[in-house]
């Protein structure tokens, strides 16, 4: 159950709109080929950030950020994604949708059109006031960690008719997160903080799944101009009005690119675009992060490498649990897979551009609940779609749900694979796990994890050391 809103008031949320943006941010550089590129150092360490009121007569001050910049190119990025909190995603926040009392709401987008406004509104208000908070920053930093992803839908970007030629309206999507977003920069950068914000929702929708906003056999991003544009003008919007705050901004997350070669060459031409549009805006300030599309970083070779881009670099996301191919492989097999990925991952970085693994998990299996979809079961038992005669796996009981249920065995395996993974994204420039919390699927959650003792509270320890080796 959720409480009703106490922290953030409307005092808030309006200066919100207004607040200053102070901070300097380490910067990407790319000045030559990945092969010769040389670690950037940011020359000046982030200042403070301005004291925020509460909406009463007491202000805070948060604490001053790190004075040693992180380095790209040097330093591993090691961070978090803050998944469910600007995008709704059924598994991560199940208790949002079934309070609805209507199986047919399965997605931001139906969450909006198939409620009243206000009710949907408030849900959502009470949502982004309280699924991450401040203190979660603090524990991020804790436990080492130095970047944080942000997922972020269109419809929550203001767009203005200065901003944009095309229609402003986001409907059925309810708007209202700009504020909230705002925060989280604040409190990134107040943690000492790297920020990666990606585009998971893209209007249309880029890939037909829940979490691009609207779970859809059609997703229609590519094939209508009008919603190309609308995205270029979200991108142009954010680097404009948070750019200072935002370190690396990648254009979109995971666009369908297995629908074919038209839906492939409209998703160059975007990068391109994007890119040039960034570039326009604020120079080289800000690093530019593109997805593999699902196509593989070899698709990508050649693409958008130093001199003629700068600041730039590849996302791949590294899961062995949405196929029958993977989920039959035992978990010794999907420690050799990944171990094999490492060496792949390094060779397309040597010759193209840096290269990060920007979503992974400790989960062995699909079992979470909605991990799928809301009402779509898991593979592993033979449940997925619906269809009679799939294989089964085995049983769900004791890998998904509260970690009080978990076995010792399959704990110590969880931290095998948390190590492994670790040991592939640091072959390249590091790793962004997803996500930092979830209602109910503790496999998936960093804050469980480490409650849990599957993952350690020091990224760098070493149960399993060399364990490609």
């Amino acid at each position: 159950m959720f409480l009703l809103p106490t922290a953030v008031s409307l005092v808030l949320q309006l200066s919100l709109l207004a607040l200053p943006i102070t901070s300097q941010h380490c910067h990407l550089n790319q000045s030559r080929r990945q092969s010769a590129q040389q670690p950037f150092d940011p020359s000046v360490p982030s200042p403070s950030v301005s004291p925020i009121t509460n909406g009463s007569s007491t202000s805070f001050t948060h604490p001053q950020p790190s004075s040693t910049p992180f380095v790209y190119g040097r330093d591993k990025i090691r961070g978090v994604n803050l998944g469910g909190w600007f995008v709704l995603e059924p598994w991560i926040t199940p208790s949002i949708f079934e309070n609805t009392g209507n199986d047919n709401i399965v997605d931001e987008y139906t969450f909006g059109q198939m409620q009243n406004y206000q009710t949907a509104l408030g849900v959502l208000q009470n949502h982004w006031q309280t699924w991450i908070v401040e203190d979660d920053f603090r524990q991020m930093e804790a436990v080492g960690l130095n970047h944080v992803r942000i997922p972020l839908g269109y419809w929550s970007i203001p767009l203005t008719s200065n901003d944009t030629q095309l229609s402003t309206s986001v409907s059925p999507y309810i708007s209202g997160a700009w504020p909230y977003f705002l925060q989280a920069l604040s409190w990134a950068k107040s943690y000492s903080f790297n920020v990666i914000v990606d585009i998971h929702g893209a209007p249309g929708s880029q890939n037909g799944y829940d979490n691009s906003g609207q779970r859809t056999s059609s997703p229609m991003w590519a094939y209508n101009q009008s919603d190309v544009q609308k995205t270029i003008d979200c991108v142009m919007f954010l680097v404009k009005n948070a750019g200072d705050k935002i370190d690396i901004l990648e254009v979109m997350n995971e666009p369908a690119g297995f629908l074919g070669d038209s839906f492939t060459s409209v998703l160059r031409q975007y990068y391109i675009d994007s890119y040039n549009s960034i570039r326009m805006a604020v120079g080289n300030s800000t690093g530019v992060m593109f997805s593999d599309g699902f196509l593989g970083l070899d698709s990508w070779a050649d693409s958008f490498n130093p001199p003629q881009y700068n600041s730039t670099s590849f996302d791949i996301h590294m899961y062995q649990i949405f196929s029958d191919e993977e989920l039959a492989r035992s978990f010794d097999q999907h420690i050799s897979y990944a171990c094999n990925l490492s060496q792949s991952y390094a060779n397309f970085e040597s010759s193209n551009t840096w290269t990060v693994v920007g979503e992974w998990s400790n989960a062995l299996n699909d079992c979470a609940m909605w991990l799928n979809g809301r009402g779509v079961g898991a593979r592993w038992e033979g449940q997925w779609g619906g269809a009679s005669g799939q294989q089964v796996f085995g049983s769900c009981e004791g890998y998904t749900g509260n970690y009080s249920n978990f076995s010792q065995t399959y704990k110590s395996q969880m931290r095998e694979y948390f190590e492994v993974q670790v040991e592939v994204g640091e072959s390249v420039q590091g790793w962004v796990f997803w996500a930092w919390k979830t209602e109910s699927a503790d496999e998936w959650s960093y804050s469980k994890g480490i409650a849990g003792g599957w993952i350690p509270s020091n990224p760098t320890e070493r149960l399993y050391p060399n364990i490609c080796s």
